[in-house]
């Protein structure tokens, strides 16, 4: 998948930057460690090269056709490193890496936890409907309350959603609510007012502008509104709120008519590519409807995919004892790690061609599976 014609160069920070915000890095689970790991900003990019993992047969391939740029979805550098000395993988590919100039990104648990993310290509891979987050986070929204004069009330809303407030998921932007009523000032010595006398009690028709917006983009929030509101002093607040939002972890949807699940199991084999899945029975195996995914490592999501009465769990790296948790009650699919987010190569190179369409994008051609079966 690779766009041959009128290939440019791109500065690195261009393409990170990007990326930093369409998938935000602040959407990131604490222990992870996404964005950029490896490169300079300022230098160019010339060739994109996409893969699952970053190993050495990856950087091996992107230095023999000449790609600069490596974005995985893991992270090479994941637990701390204090010396590139070669002595394991990670080192090695850290110091080859930068020996020939190639820029290394990872889009992890960002990419999970986003609105049309990982666990959400494996319900478009299997025709899911009425797909929804399974296990949304809490406390990524805030909310901002400002009043300025009915005359600036359009600026102030078209710059407040220019840095993304007033965007709620994936359907809607541009949100907000506004009411009208009659402010009421003195104007002191020394003050700039906008309207009104020193020393004057002053009334001015204002409006109330109401508007939601991820909480990491609360500084881009103020900036603009205090380069769009002509008051010298603005009226305004800002407020955490523990509202449910469009983003978080796996996903849950419905089949378009019942199946058993002997014929789900063969169903999803044919829809993912794959030969094997290791699977659990359930005490309702000829009615299966609703389906719970994550994509990758997914057993701490059990109890939420139970919770919302999903008939079949499909993920990955369940442990022996964990299928016992299903207690009969679901019956869980792992269909193996590497399979379950083989194709967040694809929605790694859409992301790109979004912004990026003349830039030399490629996907890898090294199976990164690092499990073999017999």
């Amino acid at each position: 998948m690779c766009n041959k014609l009128n290939v440019i160069n791109m500065k690195l920070f261009e393409i990170s930057n990007y990326l930093d915000t369409r998938v935000p890095l602040a959407f990131q689970e604490e222990y992870d460690n996404c964005g950029l790991l490896i490169g300079n900003k300022s230098s160019k990019i010339n060739s994109v090269l996409i893969s699952l993992d970053c190993t050495e047969s990856v950087v091996d391939e992107a230095i023999r056709n000449k790609h600069n740029l490596i974005i995985s979805h893991h992270p090479l550098l994941f637990n701390g490193i204090k010396k590139i000395t070669g002595s394991n993988y990670v080192e090695r590919i850290t110091e080859k890496a930068i020996r020939n100039n190639i820029a290394i990104y990872s889009m992890h648990t960002n990419l999970d936890n986003i609105q049309g993310g990982v666990s959400f290509q494996i319900a478009k891979r299997i025709s899911l409907q009425d797909v929804k987050v399974l296990k949304p986070k809490t406390n990524l929204l805030s909310y901002l309350v400002v009043y300025c004069p009915k005359t600036h009330t359009q600026d102030i809303k078209k710059a407040l959603h220019s840095v993304g407030a007033g965007q709620l998921g994936s359907f809607y932007d541009n949100c907000s609510f506004v009411s009208s009523g009659i402010g009421s000032f003195r104007p002191l010595p020394g003050s700039n007012s906008f309207s009104g006398k020193i020393g004057e009690n002053s009334y001015e028709e204002e409006d109330k502008i109401e508007v939601i917006y991820y909480s990491y983009l609360q500084s881009k929030v103020l900036t603009a509104l205090k380069e769009a509101h002509p008051y010298q002093e603005i009226a305004y607040s800002c407020c955490s709120l523990i509202n449910d939002s469009q983003v978080g972890s796996g996903v849950i949807g419905t089949l378009s008519k019942e199946i058993t699940l002997k014929k789900f199991l063969n169903y999803v084999k044919k829809q993912m590519n794959i030969s094997v899945i290791k699977y659990t029975l359930s005490h309702n195996q000829d009615k299966i409807k609703k389906i719970a995914i994550c994509g990758g490592s997914g057993s701490f999501l059990l109890e939420d995919a139970i919770k919302n009465d999903a008939d079949v769990y499909i993920s990955s790296d369940f442990k022996y004892h964990d299928f016992f948790n299903a207690d009969n009650k679901i019956s869980v699919f792992d269909i193996g790690h590497y399979e379950s987010e083989y194709y967040t190569q694809h929605l790694i190179y859409d992301i790109l061609k979004e912004k990026f369409s003349k830039l030399a994008i490629h996907l890898t051609s090294v199976c990164t599976n690092p499990v073999l079966y017999y």
